[in-house]
């Protein structure tokens, strides 16, 4: 096994080197699908040499303490084919293994001290499952991931020629898949953590920087940036978005907190103004509708109606919504149905606007909902931002400067989180 890993690490030195000699790019891509049948965003990357028939989907996650896939180690004394993708154990006392256990996952997750049976040969983690919250012991491994690059308006594969880049994942059991959309292997982490995917990479100055745009159709991808960009859309080939973002700092509750916290002062429809105690809002990759504590719900649904009352009239509730409204009598205009807004003030006194296609949710031909959740009074977090209200926003994630840059929706600028050009890559079906 010393001898494979040897070998592994020499190939991947020589496809660093290559890669620094051919390629000027820093900043990395991956496409995001929105699942039809769960509403969850995932993304499509490859092991080893890029092959349409070893492309795995992995759901987002923006808690993940490391990324995790099914799998098994491979133990064989004879190196693995690349495009196959190499998988190796990493010891408990590896700096890898001791970075990921200074992220506990869900407490009600299985022991990691069990050192006693398997000893110090493997890495122990508990990879988890945000959707069904179960989680399951495993270990830590290294493999070899191909992504592709962009100048900012195209996408090469030139990055990585041939190899791939090195990344800690951890290997998970089949089981642990429950409740995940159909050909979702794993989870890729963006959290904050050192193992999260966009922290791993070998560009220079730019690992703690990546771009989130999650397309509101299944039929159209989105786009997951590694990367500072620069970020051009159609159809405005000189515009980059770093340009239009509004920018807020972002909060760690702790230095073992891993999700992505922002302030807010208030929250605004028309001239109704919510005041809140509880100011710390929480953005979900895996919560489908923003989620709100029940006094914040409730005078956001009271703030909604009285901007309403006059021209909107109710319609009997679809859940799991609460209040509904007839369509035909709204109307349309370019961000959805003609509704007020809601804005977030920001602790900087800067406005996130969420618009009608992030606030309503058509539910059938004549109806649609205010896409906003009673979580109850005792939910951990007063304001939990959904994957909903985020879709076509472009959101630029900068952890060195700790902070969220925020665009609004992007169709009141007549593009989408859909309209970046995919085209040049040969693997993805169009």
């Amino acid at each position: 096994m010393h001898l494979v890993k040897i070998l592994f690490f020499i190939l991947l030195s020589l496809s660093h080197q290559v890669s620094s000699q051919s390629s000027h790019f820093n900043t990395s891509l991956i496409p995001v699908i929105k699942d039809a049948n769960t509403s969850l965003h995932k993304v499509g990357w490859w092991f080893g040499k890029p092959t349409w028939e070893r492309k795995f989907d992995y759901l987002i996650d923006l808690d993940a303490p490391f990324t995790w896939r099914d799998c098994s180690v491979r133990r064989s004394p004879v190196v693995c084919g690349l495009e196959e993708g190499c998988k190796f154990p990493l010891s408990c006392k590896d700096a890898l293994c001791k970075e990921a256990h200074l992220y506990r996952s869900n407490r009600l997750c299985p022991s990691l001290n069990i050192t006693a049976k398997y000893g110090c040969n493997i890495c122990v983690v508990t990879p988890f499952n945000p959707v069904s919250n179960t989680c399951k012991l495993s270990q830590l491994t290294i493999d070899l991931a191909n992504l592709y690059v962009t100048n900012g308006r195209n996408t090469y594969s030139g990055a990585y020629p041939g190899f791939g880049i090195q990344i800690a994942i951890s290997c998970a059991p089949i089981s642990l898949l429950r409740s995940f959309p159909v050909n979702v292997h794993g989870v890729t982490a963006f959290s904050w953590s050192r193992l999260a995917l966009p922290r791993q990479l070998s560009f220079p100055n730019v690992a703690d920087k990546f771009a989130l745009c999650l397309p509101s159709s299944a039929w159209s991808p989105g786009v997951v940036f590694l990367g500072d960009g620069p970020f051009y859309f159609t159809p405005f080939p000189n515009l980059d978005l770093r340009t239009i973002l509004s920018y807020t700092p972002m909060v760690r509750k702790s230095s073992k907190s891993l999700g992505y916290y922002i302030k807010i002062n208030g929250i605004s429809i028309k001239e109704n103004r919510i005041q809140l105690k509880s100011k710390s809002v929480k953005l979900s990759s895996v919560v489908p509708y923003t989620t709100l504590r029940s006094d914040i719900y409730k005078a956001l649904v009271t703030a909604f109606l009285k901007a309403t009352k006059d021209s909107f009239p109710r319609v009997n509730a679809t859940k799991p919504f609460s209040v509904c409204l007839s369509v035909s009598v709204m109307g349309y205009i370019r961000t959805g149905i003609r509704v007020p807004n809601i804005d977030l003030e920001t602790e900087r006194g800067k406005v996130w606007t969420i618009t009608a296609d992030n606030s309503m949710k058509q539910v059938g031909n004549d109806v649609s909902c205010l896409a906003f959740m009673d979580g109850g009074l005792g939910v951990k977090d007063a304001i939990v931002l959904g994957t909903f209200q985020m879709e076509n926003n472009f959101l630029f994630l900068d952890l060195e400067n700790q902070k969220l840059g925020f665009s609004s929706s992007l169709l009141a600028r007549g593009t989408s989180c859909s309209s970046f050009n995919l085209t040049e890559m040969p693997l993805y079906p169009h």
